[in-house]
């Protein structure tokens, strides 16, 4: 059992890939508590956490289709290496407005903006890239494996930025989320090049119809798109107003916000194992429409709970429910599609997944100033449970997969 869920290991260059982009994730999510928290002190307004959060992810719901076709055009290593490049560069911009106490909200935004539109080509470059590093028969192994390092950031890099964050301030967790693009980079180099996939070249616009014409004439993509889409647009939301819930809710501070972006994190990688040793199982399809409907009952809970420990462990239960969706769903797209059209399918999925955390984000933002916090994540949660049974039975293809 322990050999299956580490598989993709067997692969020194995905192993390599995996060891970097860990280092850079723990990095993200210390800047990520860190901006959060200071978005929120300046603002005091859930509204601004959520736009931050919105400006943040729109860019990759408005440009990853055009970064899935240069990521089918170029190497995809090279589009990743310039990705982590401008990423770096926000992140020592942003430390150093920070060490020189000039930072405002709006600094912030447009520093966000310019990451996500860089995340926007690094995305689909790095989706493509994964299969080509293992046997197909490993993908989803590699998938899952991919889905734990970047939980396992999330439980050390909140533990560490958190640390930081009140030992030292914000400047210190912008600054190392700075140096850690740095171990991406190098093991991207160490990476040997992969020659573009298209084998011809036809014009730019031409490319981007051909991805979203593969995705809307087959039903069962249609389907996994749509239920990425809805999962982040209702499911993501419990995360990016944590700082919100641990403040208004349980009149706590930074210290809380962190255990409970930790504990998350940590059921998040206890999902990724799951779907790591399930490589083999059928109905995967299924499988990931029981985690939907678990994760909308899990945030129903959470909103409920008035007590800071029993929204501790529905957070742990609603981290694995997440991930477990998540990599099902990434799995089933993977296996849907050839290496030559990859790129350009995975930022049509891409711009679903990640195109639902902007609108979720600035959605809840602002009806939770008008309803409450608790209220609209009952809300979401009671939502997810209801299209869980929906897709259930009006998509049944995707349940029998």
């Amino acid at each position: 059992m322990k050999r299956q869920i580490f598989k993709a290991f067997e692969y020194p260059e995905f192993r390599l890939m995996w060891l970097g982009a860990c280092t850079s994730s723990i990095g993200t999510w210390m800047q990520n508590l860190a901006q959060s928290w200071l978005v929120y002190e300046l603002t005091k307004s859930a509204w601004y956490l959520g736009l931050d959060v919105f400006l943040g992810q729109i860019p990759i719901f408005l440009f990853s289709i055009l970064g899935g076709v240069v990521a089918d055009r170029k190497d995809r290593r090279k589009v990743l290496v310039v990705s982590q490049l401008v990423q770096m560069f926000c992140a020592l911009t942003l430390a150093i407005l920070a060490y020189f106490k000039v930072v405002q909200v709006w600094h912030i935004f447009a520093l966000s903006f310019t990451v996500g539109t860089a995340q926007a080509f690094g995305g689909p470059a790095y989706q493509a890239l994964v299969p080509s590093l293992v046997k197909k028969e490993d993908l989803q192994n590699a998938i899952a494996l991919n889905s734990i390092q970047f939980n396992v950031a999330r439980v050390i890099g909140p533990t560490i930025g958190g640390l930081t964050l009140a030992a030292f301030g914000a400047v210190w967790c912008f600054g190392i989320n700075a140096l850690s693009f740095l171990a991406v980079i190098f093991t991207l180099m160490r990476v040997a090049p992969r020659p573009p996939a298209m084998t011809h070249k036809e014009p730019v616009l031409e490319s981007m119809k051909v991805g979203l014409r593969f995705v809307r004439d087959n039903s069962v993509m249609r389907g996994l798109v749509a239920l990425a889409f809805l999962m982040t647009l209702l499911g993501v939301p419990l995360l990016t107003f944590l700082p919100v819930v641990a403040e208004r809710v349980f009149h706590l501070g930074k210290e809380a916000y962190s255990e409970m972006l930790v504990v998350s994190g940590i059921g998040s990688v206890m999902g990724g194992f799951f779907v790591a040793g399930t490589s083999n199982i059928q109905r995967k399809g299924l499988l990931s429409l029981v985690s939907l409907g678990s994760l909308g009952a899990l945030i129903l809970g959470f909103s409920l709970a008035t007590n800071f420990y029993v929204s501790l462990v529905m957070l742990f239960f609603a981290g694995a429910a997440l991930i477990a969706c998540f990599g099902l769903v990434s799995s089933l797209v993977q296996n849907l599609v050839e290496d030559s059209m990859r790129g350009r399918v995975m930022s049509v999925y891409n711009v679903a997944f990640r195109g639902g955390m902007p609108f979720g984000a600035f959605a809840a933002g602002k009806a939770i100033e008008s309803f409450g916090t608790q209220q609209v994540l009952a809300a979401n949660g009671i939502l997810l449970m209801v299209l869980s049974c929906l897709f259930f039975l009006n998509q049944r293809r995707v349940a029998r997969l």
